[in-house]
């Protein structure tokens, strides 16, 4: 009897030990002075929780912006179920927020005249000092096109990963490609061109924390920022 409890325990150990080394687990928060997404001002300071797990390149990941100085700011909520193989990506996200359709905000509302959910898929590839994605809002409050219909607004980007200095840097230059409410544009517009630096501030032998600085302009509305913020994630 004690032989196969220990070879029980033996077995169940190792599959622990092989969930461990197959799913993995994402707690982190970033805390950002302003709120910059695609090239548009969605708030001012603010603290953006992430959650998610992944398996075999399948992952579901739940991520949100909270206001720390404005009350105001809109809060956002999303899910994103992805799957990524190699270089290639696809995934859909669900886009939450407290501001919308419907004045009282409620989460649990799908109605698709009156719901502040916006869904969105995405596909694209990652060539290693090259990656490009394309995102489509399909379904919910999307933005309307010059004949006020729905825009299907789209959004696609480029990011070009580089180290210099012993620093992360990543450019990104993305475009509109036509007419919609939800950028602000009324054709073909650039919208967002940024570059952002990331450095690991070494705390103690085994815990660091990323800080980061992003300049982002968007030639469609002649805005520009300036973004500081870091990371925690244990």
């Amino acid at each position: 009897m004690k032989k196969i409890v220990l070879f029980a325990m033996s077995v169940l150990s190792g599959f622990a030990a092989q969930a461990q080394d197959i799913v993995e687990t994402t707690v982190a928060a970033d805390f950002v002075s302003s709120y910059i997404w695609r090239g548009q001002d969605l708030g001012s300071a603010a603290v953006q929780p992430t959650l998610g797990v992944e398996y075999k390149g399948l992952s579901l990941t739940a991520w949100g912006s909270y206001g720390l100085v404005n009350t105001a700011d809109t809060k956002e909520f999303d899910l994103t179920l992805a799957y990524t193989t190699g270089g290639f990506n696809i995934g859909v996200t669900d886009y939450w927020f407290s501001a919308g359709l419907d004045p009282d905000g409620r989460y649990f509302k799908y109605d698709a005249h009156g719901t502040n959910h916006i869904f969105e898929a995405n596909i694209g590839y990652d060539f290693g000092p090259l990656s490009l994605q394309w995102f489509t809002n399909f379904a919910g409050n999307d933005g309307t096109n010059k004949d006020d219909k729905r825009a299907y607004s789209s959004y696609f980007e480029a990011v070009v990963p580089f180290s210099l200095a012993g620093i992360a840097w990543t450019a990104t230059a993305a475009a509109v490609p036509w007419a919609t409410t939800s950028y602000g544009t009324t054709g073909f517009a650039v919208t967002n061109l940024s570059l952002k630096a990331t450095k690991d501030i070494k705390v103690t032998d085994t815990f660091s924390i990323p800080v980061f600085g992003q300049i982002v302009g968007n030639p469609c509305s002649q805005k520009a920022y300036l973004v500081f913020g870091f990371t925690l994630q244990p």
